[in-house]
Order: structure tokens, then sequence, then C-alpha cells
């Protein structure tokens, strides 16, 4: 059994002319991509150098994309990309996924009459950051050698699902070469397994074939995830991906079923990886996961996962400090946090923890276009940046102030559409070497958070401008009316823009008389907020003007006929005559007002309802009902918001809420208002929004 993908015996002109490039440029690996047009993504097809399986995030990418090998191809250009920082000053989204250093080119094959694609090639880090004339030369040689086997196919090439592997010399060692080098490590009591660059098993010792639970022979020629079902995991693969791009040393804990831990260590060079393997000396209880050094208590696509779940929870700013806080500084170890963000040139921070106050004032408002500081740097050059000690930081930033106490950092850019819009800074209180499996972690969640902090910010804009709107809509207070006591509260829903339609009104007329109107806009968005406007502002005209209840309410209607308006409109009209004590209603489809009598008798107002406004019937009729209204009677007009329920009749909630209304005849109305929207919203969470108006004449309007 193989795992490289190559067939034995199999001519391969397309994998022996990469193979050629690679080593002809010295790169370390490479690979061909070509564009298939009916799905507008661009296709792996072989890959030389790096095992396949490692390389699976990028098997595959969207053409309309701005990303290297895209550029290459659409500009038919030289795409170099000689580290990390450069990466994502160019290409931000593409770096925002690598957690380590990268030199490479993409070169476009021209020429080809069949396809349009393109050569990668990737070199060790820390080389030059020039590419020579020479090589450039022999970059461009290679793409004209690739482009012509690709030219000469009688057939346009198909992009396979999975990318070959190609090995990049034509002789790689016999597994179990090398006879002193296997005796010595036959006598270790450590399990040792050699993988070629293709990622397949090329030695195993007995400890190592002991501790896998598998004969060396089952092993042998197989990739690890193949022959050990138990590795095949997102865990694992993670793991060596990060070790394998990386070339830094990283330790992973896993289980052998049913309860074998061990812990495995990946070694990799330009030639292959070394593992050790070792029982883990901890108990772990079951279920525990596989973990990466640096991540204590999760395996990295967990810890991605339910930090990823918990952003999607946020929604304001403050919403996204507090969940760093809480989750992300415990998860790292880390034991300080400055989140900031670039405002007008200048640093803000919107939130931190482990610091000082006198700290955060000397950090806030300095330049973010200095790269005098690791947050400043993050923000003006998009990249990450770990140090690891203060010896470090002293090295690579001279004239940086000290931020407080603090020992290590890791300065992370919070990138939204390619630019950065704010950073997030860890700290810790003693040195801290930053592993490539910890910055695996930290580099993708930044961009998590990122996004988070984006949505956030627009939600807490948009929440803003809805308050604003909704406290203009709104009366900013009633109107004194002689011989009335009144009281009034608005919640808005919990969910989304805090803005809705619900509204009230207390309007003077003369000075025995008055005018009380509350209404429901259908919807929950600035179209409900603004409709809800003009509605109050009709019904105002209207009783202004001396219309009696009815007639406000069907000259509203063919008002909303006149704007075109697309929301129907429920709403309770009620005219008080305080000198002959008696109140007037009209009700346009909304819930019933409800009456409380001097004596706390507490009861709906039996009140036939007309059609609601806006809903285009013709000239609608809205019966009018007179009640009694003596001194101390309470009269409560509420939208249907305070008593919907889900799962539970609207009738029953009603006779509750007036149960409620019965039992507190004492209290002032002031303090009722706010105890009978308690009474019926007991949590903070209710899906639409309240208006509740509570009015009580007393003796002093008696004539």
């Amino acid at each position: 059994m193989t795992g490289s993908g190559e067939r034995p015996g199999v001519v391969d002109p397309l994998g022996e002319t990469l193979a050629a490039a690679v080593r002809r440029t010295g790169a370390r690996s490479g690979g061909v991509y070509l564009l298939d047009p009916a799905e507008a993504v661009l296709g792996l097809v072989a890959l030389c150098g790096v095992p396949v399986d490692a390389f699976a995030p990028w098997w595959r990418a969207p053409f309309a994309v701005h990303g290297p090998s895209q550029d290459a191809i659409r500009n038919e250009r030289l795409v170099w990309v000689s580290s990390l920082e450069e990466l994502a000053r160019s290409y931000p989204r593409v770096a925002a996924s690598i957690p380590y250093q990268v030199a490479f080119a993409v070169v476009p094959l021209r020429e080809v009459r069949h396809c349009r694609g393109a050569l990668l090639l990737m070199w060790a880090p820390g080389r030059s950051p020039r590419l020579s004339r020479r090589e450039r030369g022999h970059i461009a040689f290679s793409a004209r050698r690739i482009a012509r086997v690709l030219d000469a196919a009688a057939h346009p090439p198909v992009i396979p699902d999975r990318p070959r592997f190609v090995r990049r010399h034509h002789a790689e060692p016999r597994p179990q070469s090398g006879l002193a080098a296997a005796r010595l490590l036959e006598r270790l009591p450590l399990g040792t397994l050699a993988l070629d660059l293709g990622g397949c098993v090329t030695y195993v010792n007995a400890a190592a074939a002991e501790l896998l639970g598998r004969p060396a022979e089952q092993l042998l020629g197989t990739q690890p995830w193949q022959s050990l079902t138990w590795l095949d995991n997102i865990a694992y693969m993670d793991a060596y991906r990060t070790a394998v791009s990386s070339r830094e040393p990283l330790a992973l804990t896993v289980l052998r079923p049913p309860d074998q831990w061990l812990d495995l260590r990946l070694h990799t060079d330009d030639s292959g990886t070394s593992v050790l393997i070792a029982p883990d000396p901890s108990s772990r209880p079951p279920g525990t996961q596989p973990t990466f050094t640096g991540t204590p208590t999760h395996s990295r696509i967990h810890l991605l996962m339910a930090l990823a779940a918990a952003l999607t929870e946020t929604l304001g700013v403050q919403d996204v400090v507090d969940l760093v806080a809480e989750r992300i500084l415990p998860a790292f170890g880390a034991h300080g946090m400055i989140m900031s963000t670039a405002d007008a040139g200048r640093i803000q921070i919107i939130g931190h923890r482990g610091y000082a106050p006198d700290v955060i004032e000397r950090l806030e408002g300095l330049s973010s276009d200095s790269d005098l500081t690791p947050v400043g740097r993050a923000l003006t050059t998009g990249t990450s940046l770990f140090v690891a000690d203060r010896d470090e930081l002293a090295r690579r930033y001279p004239r940086a102030p000290l931020i407080g106490d603090k020992h290590a950092w890791a300065s992370m850019p919070l990138l939204s559409s390619g630019h950065p819009i704010g950073c997030l800074l860890l700290s810790y209180n003693e040195p801290h070497p930053f592993t490539a499996a910890e910055r695996s972690i930290l580099t993708p969640l930044a961009g998590l958070i990122a996004q988070a902090l984006d949505r956030a910010r627009l939600y807490d804009a948009q929440h803003n401008l809805a308050h604003a709107l909704q406290q203009t809509l709104l009366p900013h207070a009633l109107p004194a009316v002689t011989g009335l006591d009144v009281a009034a509260r608005y919640l808005p829903a919990s969910h989304g823009m805090d803005i809705g339609g619900d509204f009230y009104d207390l309007i003077r007329l003369t000075d025995t008389t008055a005018a009380a109107v509350i209404g429901d806009v259908q919807g929950h968005d600035m179209t409900a907020a603004a409709l809800m406007g003009q509605v109050r502002m009709a019904v105002h005209s209207h009783a202004t003007a001396g219309a009696t209840p009815d007639q406000v309410l069907t000259r509203t209607d063919r008002d909303l006929a006149d704007l075109n308006a697309t929301r129907f409109v429920s709403c309770l009209y009620a005219h008080l005559d305080l000198a002959r004590h008696r109140v007037t209603l009209a009700s346009a489809g909304h819930p019933p007002p409800l009456l409380r009598h001097p004596d706390s008798r507490t009861h709906p107002v039996d009140i036939r309802p007309g059609p609601p406004l806006g809903i285009g019937i013709g000239t609608p009729s809205y019966p009018l009902t007179t009640l009694s209204l003596a001194p101390d009677t309470l009269l409560a007009l509420y939208t249907d918001g305070l008593v919907e329920t889900p799962g539970i009749d609207i009738t029953r909630t009603i006779a509750d809420l007036a149960h409620h209304l019965g039992q507190y005849a004492d209290l002032p109305l002031h303090q009722l208002v706010d105890s009978l929207v308690h009474h019926t919203r007991r949590t903070d969470r209710h899906t639409d929004d309240i208006a509740l108006l509570l009015l009580q004449p007393h003796r002093t309007a008696e004539r």
C-alpha cells in the first residue's frame, strides 16, 4: 500500500518536469495549478517535495479572489513573495491563514493550447529577499518546459480531486537502510518512525511498532493516517501540516484506542520527517481530546471551533472584548490583553485586561503608523509578531517603550477586507517561547476575532443610529394635563437593531380634554420606525383638528394609502373628557385596554375593533366604545409585545396582566409601570418591542 500518489513504472512527463524545476531552481517544493474554466477554480494537479495531505487546504482556490496564483495567471507576470510580512501586505487574506514564514514564486504557464495555469515554487524561509537574475532565468525556463509538456498532450489535462505526489529526487533511500543506524534505533526504548517527503513510512523500529500496535511490515510504505485509522483525524493532520510547513519541532498527544495515550514529537527537514513516540505518563480521563504542546485542553481544531462558535454570539464591541478576556486569555495561559483600533492615525484602546490604567494611558493615542512598537507594527504591516522575552523586544524594537511589567507578547493584526482594523496584544508575566503550534492557532483565531469585531462595530453603529432615531420619533416628555396622572415605558426588542414600530403619545386638546394613542407598526427595522413617525404625526394632526376617535383612525388609514405604505398598523385611540369623567375608544386591530376601577376590580375593556390601518380595504369602520372614567380609575394601553408569549394563549396573558394590575393598586404610577413590565418580561430576552401607557384621572379635575 502506498500513499505517494505515484504509479510505479508509469511515465509521468509533467511530474518529471516539475521535479526537475524544483531541483534546478533550488526550491524546497513546487506544484502546478491549472484553471478549471467550468468551475472558475484553480486546481492543484501535481505537488513535489511536500506531502499531498499536508497541502490539502490549498488544493483548490476560487479564481475570482485576490491571490498570488490568480494574479500571476490574470496579469501574466511573475509573483514573488519573500516573507510572511510581504504576503500580508500584498495578500492579507492568504497571510491570515499561515502562521509561519514563507518564500515562494508563482509564474504563469504561457502558450498552452488547452488550458491556463501557473507553476508554484517554494523555498525555505530565511533565504535572500530578492531573486537573482540567474534564479529568474531558471524559473522562466522551468515554466516554459512545463508549458510545453502540457501543450504536447493530446487532450486538455483533467484536474483531479486529489493532486498526485511527485518525488523531488530520482532515488530515495530504501526502507530500513543503514544497518548501523537501524541497530542503534532498535536498542532504544523510544519509538521512532521515518517519513519521506510524501509522508510514507520508510523506517520503523520495534518499539514504535509495539506502541502503535502494528507490525513493521504493515507500516512500511504507508502513510500513518492510512495504516493507523485512529490517526486519520483533523488534529493529527493539522499538527503534521504545521510541522512540515514550518520545519519547527512539534509535539502532539494522541489516543491509541482504547485507552493508550501516546506523545508524538515531529522533526522535519528537507529530507523528510522523524517521529519520536513515547507513552504519555499523565493520566487522562475518558473523553480527553488530542492536544498540541502549548494548547493544554483542546486540539487546535476543537479550540478554534469552540471559540468561533462563541464569537458568533457576540453583538457589540464590548461583547467581543469580554469574550477575548474570558475565553481566549485562559486558553493560552496569557496574563494580559490589549485590544485596539486605529482612529485618525492614532491607537485607540477598546478593551484591556491585566494592565494598570496608567499603562493604558501611555499607549492610548500613540501613532498607529509607527513600527516602533509591536502594536504599531501589526497595524502598519498587517503581520503577526511574537516576542518571547524582553531581550528579544530590545533587539527588535530598541526604541519601543516597555508596555507594563510583562515579559512576552503576541501582537496580531485584526484584518477585515484585507486591511488592519485593529490589533490584539496578548502578554505573559514570564518569558514565553511561542511554538509553531501556538502560532498556528493564534493566527487564524485573530482572523475570527477581526470578523467578529467588524460585525460588532457595524452593530454598534446601527444600534446608536437606531437609538437616536427612536428617541427622535418618540415623545421626549408627555405633556402635563391638569387632573391626569400619566406614566409610560418603551422597551426595544432584545435582538437585532433595538428598533421597532411601537409608539405612544398623549395630546392635550383643551383644558379638560386630551387624547391618548398607542400603536404598533408591522416590523422591527428602519422602515417600521419611519412609518411609526408618520402615523404618530398624522394622528396628532387629526386629533388637534377636532376629529372624533373613529375619524382620526379613518383619516390616518387614508393617509397611509396616499403614502403607499406596505406595512399595516394596529392602533388604539382614546379621547379623555376629564370634566365629564368619560373616555371614548376606537381600535384599529389593537389589543384591548385594561380598566382598573377605584375598588381595584380590573378587566379588559370589551371593545369591538376595526381593521388595522393600511391594509387597503376601502373605507373601514371603527366602532366607538364609551366608558365611565371616574377619578382614581386607571386605564392601561399597551402593545402586543407585553402580552404575547410563544405557546400561550394571548387571552390568558392579558388576564394575568389584569390580575397583576389589580393587585398593586397602592403603587405610584411610575413604580406600577415598571412592575407591569417586569412581571410580563422576567428576562432580558424578548423578541418584540413593548410600549405601555398608564392614565389615571384624579379629583382635582372635577368642577
